[in-house]
């Protein structure tokens, strides 16, 4: 009989790991290593739980790559040890953080699954117990060869797991606080658990896992807007060391067609910085010269974000500025999916 998967449980932080302290009335945080104490249920899956926590939980605002890398670094040390990695965070930034450690991780041969909750793990009508029992279950599943069903970074809210690069967060108040715009969720929970098997991807057992630590965080997000003025721009775009931005345009990737706005981007790609254009809209993506508004900004040779999400640009661009790659192979890089982030 084979052996039960190794599942290791990350809390960084979040509303899912607080409990509600009924003599004062307060939230506390959760001590996990009692986990079996508080979700007796999880006995019921068939793999072995131990969980980790960041030495003092963070509230997801307060994100960053340096906690990136302290998740990394996690998983790292237990890479061949444990079967599959369930990470908890608060969800304001999961999309964020998820994208990232996706980038971070080249040739994942195991499942990452991030969750939270939108209620703490101790309320009486609590999201968080099914999203982490049903997290778990997906990092310990296995096909008929006893290989992970899932290898790559996913994130798990409301019955459905995303393939976390294509997330985006677009409720605080419903259960369903995540959507996948541009791409179908890669599992569903019912009464079944149902992966989505022709959209998975797949690892290459032969390759050595690598574990990618650099990051640049010398990065901004330019928002357009009707009458955004010279100065606005200009003052974002001659910020001290800037190497990369991530222009939301209108629509599949159109901006004014002014002579000073044009102008400030060339000037500013000239320097060596990268700007990728992704749209402002929730569903779809840049389609370059579908519109004259946007033909200027190819010419100009700004990088076509295709359907990426501003959680996943943002992700990828830090990584990919981080790494030692030539200026020039940026662009080609940033255009073709690396982890499924893009169509």
């Amino acid at each position: 009989m084979a052996n039960l998967p190794e599942i290791l449980l990350i809390y960084t932080g979040g509303t899912i790991g607080m409990i509600k302290d009924y003599e004062s009335n307060a939230l506390k945080s959760f001590n996990f290593n009692h986990i079996y104490e508080k979700i007796p249920e999880l006995k019921q899956l068939h793999c072995n739980v131990e969980s980790v926590s960041f030495e003092t939980p963070i509230d997801s605002s307060n994100m960053n790559i340096e906690y990136w890398t302290e998740i990394l670094e996690i998983i790292e040390t237990y890479y061949d040890k444990k079967d599959g990695f369930v990470v908890l965070t608060g969800s304001d930034t999961m999309s964020y953080t998820s994208s990232a450690l996706s980038f971070m991780i080249e040739n994942l041969t195991k499942p990452i699954i991030f969750t939270g909750s939108q209620l703490p793990i101790g309320d009486l009508r609590t999201d968080a117990k099914e999203n982490l029992i049903t997290a778990i279950q997906i990092a310990a599943a296995r096909n008929n060869k006893d290989e992970p069903i899932i290898t790559e970074v996913g994130l798990y809210f409301e019955y459905k797991l995303y393939r976390a690069n294509r997330t985006t967060k677009i409720n605080a108040e419903q259960f369903e606080a995540f959507a996948s715009p541009n791409y179908q969720p890669i599992a569903e929970s019912g009464v079944h658990l149902k992966f989505n098997y022709p959209i998975l991807l797949k690892s290459d057992r032969n390759r050595k896992t690598l574990f990618r630590k650099k990051l640049n965080d010398k990065i901004v997000i330019l928002k357009l807007f009707p009458s955004i003025t010279k100065h606005v721009v200009q003052s974002i775009l001659e910020i001290s060391d800037l190497r990369g931005v991530v222009l939301e345009t209108y629509g599949s990737g159109n901006a004014p067609n002014e002579k000073w706005f044009t102008t400030l981007l060339k000037n500013t790609i000239d320097k060596g910085v990268h700007i990728v254009n992704v749209t402002q809209c929730v569903g779809g993506g840049v389609v370059f010269g579908q519109y004259e508004t946007s033909m200027q900004l190819k010419a100009i040779g700004l990088i076509d974000g295709k359907d990426i999400t501003t959680e996943s640009a943002i992700a990828k661009l830090m990584y990919l500025l981080g790494e030692n790659i030539d200026a020039k192979e940026i662009k080609a890089l940033f255009e073709t999916s690396l982890r499924g982030e893009m169509n």
